[in-house]
């Protein structure tokens, strides 16, 4: 450790976001950087406190003293490295990680943890930046094929982790270009697609083939998937969301959040819009129903194209501000009460409400009805929701439903290679990721169900291993 002392003397700061007047005008990326030289000294504030539980939280296993360390002496090369070891993309995880090694770190404690997200963000900046982020091609090839069904971010980790073992991989995506959720879900004021499309020139320049437009079941027959590659990997993600059946549930202008946040996504990107109709929010009194980060990446896209009104509601209670006895450090990430940057652009954010019923004229939506509930814990220990009685009317000209989703592959697809899966729709995997078929993997939000970018990254990097040692034994 350089500065033993400067998680006493140095207080925690963070880049902050553009001005709200200036970032709700575009959808360029909201969040500010710091000046390396900042950016060193809150480094520093890294206590090496002895039991890095920072290390312990984060599901990727990022070595994060170390590379904290590198960073304050200014050895961006090295830091950079670091984090590669155990992260293929610090600079996705860097921007949409909900950073649970912060939650864990000792400072947090004081809810001053070390800004370890937005270091991660910045190291890897600079490492692109000044070109110490090269290609690293693999020195001869097996022989061995891999096909990977999906690149999200699981996909990616898979991809680049065989193809560097020497392997040669091919990623499959049935959309128009490589990212999955990272490219159609994330809306582009938390990451700018310019991100992910360095990382697959990168890739690219591995050797890593791409075929896009390409559904299996559709344009590759399953049979052809198996014959022609002596690995399968699945990391096609989590793509069903879960729906809600209010009485006017089909009323027009009620919409899954993904199909509204992918489409603003498309138009940003100039593709043509998967769905059919153009999803807008201008001029309109939005209700979001969810409120998890998707709910809050509909909030920001909705205000960004327009919206007169943007109301959030959920089914659970409003979390404590600040630290919550319920979730104590570090054994449990903290429920508390997250505000996002969209939150903070004006947006009305309600609890404990179910909707009941949408209510429309000529066929549209106009508004909803929701009622307030309580939650109370059965002698099973389990939480079951009352209703108060107290019902309510919200104006809706526009819902979009951000309640996560169920089925992470659509049971088509499994059926199309013979696979078996839970009544979830997550396909089976023994503890090296194997299938039920021979040769086939699976990984990330298709094991797991939905999840985060740091789990997925993590998890294509155990499939990678797993595949790996059958192709050696498969050799020997």
């Amino acid at each position: 450790m350089g500065n033993p002392k400067a998680f006493i003397t140095i207080p925690r700061k963070e880049a902050g976001y553009r001005p709200v007047e200036e970032r709700t005008g575009d959808f360029e990326e909201v969040e500010l950087t710091l000046n390396q030289e900042e950016r060193k000294v809150q480094a520093s504030r890294c206590m090496d406190c002895g039991i890095p539980f920072c290390h312990w939280a984060c599901p990727l296993g990022n070595r994060m003293p170390e590379w904290q360390d590198m960073i304050y002496k200014g050895k961006w090369k090295e830091g950079v490295e670091i984090l590669h070891e155990t992260n293929n993309f610090p600079d996705f995880t860097g921007r949409v990680c909900p950073a649970p090694c912060e939650k864990s770190c000792v400072l947090a404690l004081h809810e001053a943890p070390v800004t370890i997200r937005e270091n991660e963000a910045s190291v890897t900046e600079v490492a692109f930046l000044e070109g110490m982020i090269k290609a690293i091609p693999p020195r001869h090839r097996t022989g061995k094929r891999v096909a990977v069904v999906g690149s999200g971010p699981a996909g990616l980790a898979i991809a680049q982790q065989l193809n560097r073992k020497g392997h040669t991989v091919t990623v499959f995506e049935k959309d128009r270009s490589p990212g999955g959720l990272l490219r159609y879900g994330i809306p582009n004021f938390k990451l700018d697609k310019k991100v992910i499309d360095r990382r697959l020139n990168q890739l690219v320049e591995e050797g890593v083939l791409f075929r896009t437009n390409t559904e299996i079941g559709k344009d590759v027959s399953g049979e052809e998937l198996m014959r022609n590659y002596d690995a399968v990997c699945l990391a096609v993600g989590a793509g069903k969301p879960r729906d809600i059946t209010p009485v006017g549930r089909d009323l027009k202008g009620i919409y899954f959040a993904m199909d509204f946040l992918s489409q603003q996504n498309q138009l940003v990107m100039g593709e043509p819009m998967s769905h059919s109709e153009r999803i807008s929010a201008r001029g309109k009194h939005v209700l979001v129903i969810g409120g998890g980060d998707t709910g809050s990446d509909c909030v920001g896209t909705s205000i960004r194209q327009g919206a007169v009104k943007v109301t959030q509601i959920e089914i659970m209670p409003k979390p404590p501000v600040g630290k919550n006895p319920a979730t104590p450090w570090p054994h449990s990430y903290p429920n508390v009460l997250k505000t996002s940057s969209s939150h903070e652009e004006g947006c009305e954010r309600r609890w404990l409400l179910n909707t009941l019923e949408f209510r429309g004229e000529n066929g549209n939506v106009k508004e909803a009805v929701v009622e307030e509930i309580s939650w109370q814990k059965a002698d099973n220990g389990r939480l079951t929701m009352v209703g108060t009685g107290n019902i309510e009317v919200i104006k809706a000209d526009i819902v979009f439903l951000a309640l996560g989703f169920v089925h992470p592959v659509h049971e088509g697809l499994l059926d199309e290679l013979g696979l078996e899966y839970d009544v979830r729709g997550n396909v089976a995997v023994d503890k090296e990721s194997r299938s039920s078929v021979a040769k086939v993997f699976a990984t990330g939000d298709a094991v797991m169900g939905a999840s985060l970018v740091v789990k997925a990254i993590a998890s294509g990097r155990k499939v990678a291993e797993s595949v790996h040692r059958m192709l050696v034994e498969a050799t020997v």
